[in-house]
């Protein structure tokens, strides 16, 4: 029997799709069922998925799933939702009058290096024998414990813009593998003395692979997958 095509695809996600999705348009482009990613991205994030296309490939997994990973960012506060993103209502609360750089560079100085972050109800971790956001959806909230996760960086990109009671910045951070940056904004908003959810997000780098190299989902074709395919050694 001829071996199955084998390899890592880096695939540039849209926003308003799961990567399960995501999955789900490979099989059919491929027409290969054995198909994994090193990785999840929310829905309403961007950028960096790396994909493993056939058995052999998907053994690999948990080699780049592991790897710390670089994500841009704006944040918004004075305001958050129950998901922490802008997939549910938003709600305005703790209006910011006056922040300044300086006063969001210390806050991001604490946050720098191994912390202790409480997981999100709205994730995929599994309690109770269910994912956490399934149990969210029922209107139950769960005790979680901290888990130690490490923030490499954490850079201000954008000085603070305030408009009616909001404070808009642009972040970028490099964390290690299971840290939540809706969680991230939720802190250093506390921090801050207010709160916050995350506006936009894009995974730029996995590692050493990088967005510059990926291809947009919807330019991965039937005729093309094939020569996009790379062995990610």
């Amino acid at each position: 029997m001829q071996e199955q095509p084998h390899g890592f695809l880096l695939v540039d996600k849209p926003a308003g799709m799961t990567s399960h999705d995501v999955i789900d348009v490979l099989r059919r482009v491929t027409g290969i069922r054995k198909i994994g990613h090193a990785g999840t991205l929310d829905p309403f994030a961007t950028g960096l998925l790396i994909v493993a296309v056939s058995r052999k490939a998907t053994k690999r997994i948990s080699e780049y799933s592991k790897m710390s990973k670089v994500y841009e960012a704006e944040f918004v506060l004075g305001a958050t939702s129950e998901t922490l993103d802008p997939d549910s209502e938003i709600l305005k609360s703790d209006p910011v009058i006056e922040l300044s750089s300086d006063q969001v560079r210390k806050a991001m100085k604490k946050l720098t290096g191994e912390i202790l972050q409480v997981p999100p109800m709205y994730s995929a971790i599994k309690m109770k024998g269910k994912k956490l956001y399934e149990l969210a959806r029922k209107g139950e909230v769960v005790e979680r414990e901290p888990r130690p996760v490490t923030v490499h960086s954490f850079e201000l990109l954008s000085d603070p813009h305030i408009h009616n009671g909001l404070a808009t910045i642009s972040i970028r951070t490099n964390v290690s593998s299971g840290t939540y940056i809706r969680v991230l904004a939720q802190d250093l908003a506390a921090a801050l003395g207010t709160v916050a959810y995350v506006k936009t997000l894009r995974r730029t780098s996995i590692d050493k692979f990088k967005i510059e190299n990926a291809t947009p989902l919807g330019e991965i074709t039937g005729e093309n997958w094939q020569n996009l395919l790379i062995d990610a050694q």
